[in-house]
């Protein structure tokens, strides 16, 4: 049986036995097949036909557009079970065959209450005026800006690699100031100390016993989002000290341990032209950070208006949007959000083409790289992937979110070896050549 589903909080609801049908139409206005009320939704969106060949499916001209299985819909295009359908990125559709050998699963129900639901909906209409209001201070860097959203979002920590005079830091403390959290910034130098950062234990006389005893005295990193600013030019022993922070969220000096009040973030910056003198983070510390972002150049636009706006005094000041306690509210929200065993295996499959010692890994994967990702990519890509979804108002995931996340994800989890460097190919340019070779999971995969 040929059926059409619908993704809602409380999972996959039928909508359609299509054995019986020829044409199924869908859309907002009356006299579709399926209605519905939603204004992302054109008033007449898709129709799907009966060939001889099997289903189609034909985007009717929509304003928000269709996809299928994270791939834009242009025209007509053949429709295959298991398949998820997503209009205009609001409503999310499985087209099943009962009769496919081992068809995919529906995706679990939301785990989520109607006010996470709710929060999660007015995310869209947030995410654009946090936009704004940050763009009151940093001009254009719009995909920075979203991913450093979706690092916070997820819960993780960034690593912010750009030139000098990119608006790093400041970028760093205008977000925090519209997420209305506790924002500190330590400039990594080769004297920095551990304590300089964790905090120290003094020793002071108590006026009233008279007796000696030790009082801590917390570091910057008691905060919600710490910028530890140029973090290659400091000790291998001073970087280890952010080691425990990130992982387990608390801090421990002499024989205690201090919990760092959530939300907590660290977003770290590098330098990668000047070398002398740093101490490069080792490969066990990068992989702590879920994204590497590239802070590049702003466009001749962008750069004249920098100048136009930098030089004169202004009196915008960017306001806050979301609240610590919403950030935390949407953090668990990510995690509560399904995912369809489609989308996993797509990460899946991404990351195990990153290593060169996989049989399934593409030749040019065996050619240029020594070492891959390893597991913890593919948490991040599906957490990446529900925290744009949840940006975007969605409490549904696609390939597509889950190929968006790959770049700043990956590109710092593999080692290119001598060949590719010879050759100037760099860790990007290969999680692009990625993308474009590994093909999303298809119905011979289950």
């Amino acid at each position: 049986m040929t059926r059409l589903l619908v993704q809602s909080p409380d999972g996959a609801q039928p909508l359609a036995d299509l054995d019986t049908l020829q044409v199924f139409t869908i859309g907002r206005a009356s006299g579709n097949d399926a209605r519905f009320n939603d204004p992302a939704i054109s008033s007449h969106h898709i129709r799907l036909d009966r060939t001889a060949q099997g289903w189609t499916l034909t985007d009717l001209d929509s304003a928000n557009g269709t996809s299928v299985d994270g791939l834009p819909v242009t025209g007509t295009v053949p429709l295959a079970a298991p398949a998820e359908i997503v209009l205009g990125e609001s409503v999310v559709l499985q087209f099943t065959d009962d009769s496919a050998p081992a068809p995919q699963a529906p995706a679990p129900p939301v785990e989520a209450s109607e006010a996470d639901v709710a929060l999660v909906r007015a995310m869209r209409t947030r995410t654009e005026q946090i936009r704004r209001e940050v763009a009151k201070v940093i001009v254009g860097q719009v995909e920075i800006v979203d991913q450093v959203l979706m690092v916070l979002i997820a819960g993780g920590h960034g690593l912010l690699v750009g030139l000098p005079g990119m608006a790093k830091t400041t970028l760093v403390a205008t977000i925090a100031n519209v997420l209305d959290m506790a924002f500190r910034r330590v400039q990594f130098t080769p004297d920095l100390m551990p304590t300089d950062i964790t905090g120290t234990e003094i020793l002071e006389n108590d006026p009233a016993s008279g007796e000696k005893r030790f009082r801590f005295i917390k570091g910057p990193i008691f905060t919600n989002l710490l910028l530890a600013d140029e973090i290659n030019r400091t000790p291998p022993k001073t970087q280890a000290a952010l080691l425990e922070a990130m992982q387990e969220k608390s801090v421990t000096v002499g024989n205690e341990t201090y919990k760092l009040e959530p939300p907590f973030f660290v977003l770290a910056t590098q330098n990668p032209i000047e070398q002398e003198g740093t101490y490069p983070l080792p490969e066990a510390q990068q992989d702590r950070f879920m994204f590497n972002l590239w802070v590049d150049y702003p466009n001749e636009q962008e750069e004249e208006l920098i100048v136009k706006t930098t030089t004169v005094t202004s009196a915008e000041k960017p306001q806050k949007v979301v609240s610590r306690q919403e950030l935390l509210q949407l953090q668990a929200v990510v995690r509560k959000i399904p995912v369809s065993d489609h989308v996993i295996k797509y990460a899946i499959r991404l990351v195990r083409a990153t290593r060169p010692g996989d049989e399934k890994s593409p030749d040019f994967i065996k050619k240029y790289v020594s070492n891959g990702a390893g597991p913890r990519a593919g948490q991040f890509l599906i957490l990446a992937a529900k925290a744009r979804a949840v940006l975007e108002g969605r409490i549904h995931v696609s390939c597509a979110d889950v190929a968006r996340a790959a770049l700043p994800v990956l590109r710092h989890r593999i080692l290119s070896n001598f060949a590719a460097d010879s050759e100037g190919i760099t860790p990007s340019n290969l999680v692009e050549r990625l993308l474009q070779t590994v093909e999303q999971p298809g119905e011979g995969d289950y």
